[in-house]
């Protein structure tokens, strides 16, 4: 029987798009069916496999959306949203293999509905793109999103507290402004779409809250303290207001965490 681990490694050296959604799709399936091993032998890539002609650039380096191109500003928009949940993928993809043997059944269980969710946000946005007549790859995107995996991979508490807690929790604070903006244009279905994505969200950090906690109770640390020590330590960046507090409080932040 293959194992969960293999099958995850299958889906993460996949590049071409189309085919990753259909890979992790695929895992996602076996797994609820039973018919992956609980078993994790085979190593996780240092780096998945994205489409051969994206380019890729730092995030000082990335163009304005609009700005001095050809592209409008709506492709730019969906282009960028296109690049977070194909990454988004990988990143939940990495968390089950790389992780799934230390954390258990329920962890992988989790981390693999997360795959399935970000597979379907990817394919909801590269529809909407291919409708604006571009395509995923036809823009410059930045390097930055994976160097967080890359920086808490012998730490599952820090990845917990670094990619679920602190970026897809920052989703949490912009994703209403555009969804509003998109909407004032008169892009209802973009709305959708985004709103969408965002309730998907609160529970994709829920679950990056619930299995942190768990750790720190395993380690006899205090969940808040713990955070921001661990963000401290493997987080580059700043956490900026001004947050969803609401959405935050949902997905089980409170403001002990991050104020």
């Amino acid at each position: 029987m293959t194992s969960v681990a293999e099958a995850i490694r299958g889906a993460l050296l996949t590049g071409e798009p189309r085919e990753k959604v259909k890979a992790a799709r695929a895992v996602v399936r076996a797994w609820r069916r039973g018919n992956l091993a609980f078993a994790f032998a085979a190593p996780m890539p240092g780096l998945p496999a994205w489409p051969a002609d994206l380019e890729l650039l730092p995030p000082n380096r990335m163009p304005r959306r609009g700005a001095g191109g050809s592209q409008p500003k709506a492709i730019a928009l969906w282009h960028s949203l296109a690049h977070i949940e194909f990454v988004a993928i990988d990143l939940a993809l990495d968390m089950a293999g790389r992780f799934g043997a230390e954390m258990g059944r329920p962890f992988v269980d989790d981390f693999l509905s997360v795959v399935a969710d970000e597979a379907m946000h990817f394919a909801l946005i590269d529809r909407k793109l291919r409708g604006l007549g571009s395509r995923y790859g036809a823009l410059p995107a930045h390097d930055g999103l994976w160097e967080a995996a890359l920086d808490t991979r012998h730490d599952v508490a820090a990845r917990l507290a670094v990619v679920p807690m602190v970026l897809e929790a920052r989703g949490l604070d912009v994703s209403p402004g555009i969804r509003d903006r998109v909407l004032r244009q008169g892009d209802l279905r973009g709305a959708q779409i985004l709103q969408r994505i965002l309730d998907d969200e609160i529970r994709h950090v829920a679950v990056g809250a619930k299995h942190f906690k768990i750790l720190s109770k395993k380690y006899g640390k205090s969940p808040e303290i713990y955070w921001k020590t661990l963000v401290a330590a493997h987080f580059r960046g700043n956490l900026k207001p001004p947050f969803n507090d609401s959405a935050r409080l949902a997905a089980g932040l409170s403001r002990d965490y991050y104020a």
